[in-house]
């Protein structure tokens, strides 16, 4: 599912009153919540759905698959996400 099936769903869940762009505005709201919340707090949690979080990755050395060089890759941060218990009973 992409984001335009995801809009898609929100608005055939509101029902018929609502619009394509008033369900675009909702994801939307939704979305960037979660990303100000990862990146100001590092972990938002949503119950029955699951917890997203900012993983910090330690700075290691790699090798350039072209090559076979050594080479130093950089530490960095990226989000995970772990789904609840509820989530995963239901898949």
């Amino acid at each position: 599912m992409n984001k335009g099936q995801l809009i898609e769903a929100v608005q055939n869940a509101l029902g018929k009153d609502a619009t394509k762009r008033s369900a675009e505005d909702a994801v939307s709201a939704v979305l960037d919540s979660i990303a100000k919340g990862v990146k100001k707090d590092t972990k938002v949690q949503v119950i029955g759905f699951g917890t997203f979080e900012i993983k910090k990755r330690a700075a290691r050395m790699g090798r350039n698959p072209k090559t076979g060089e050594a080479m130093k890759i950089s530490a960095s941060k990226s989000v995970g996400f772990k789904p609840s218990s509820t989530l995963k009973k239901s898949l």
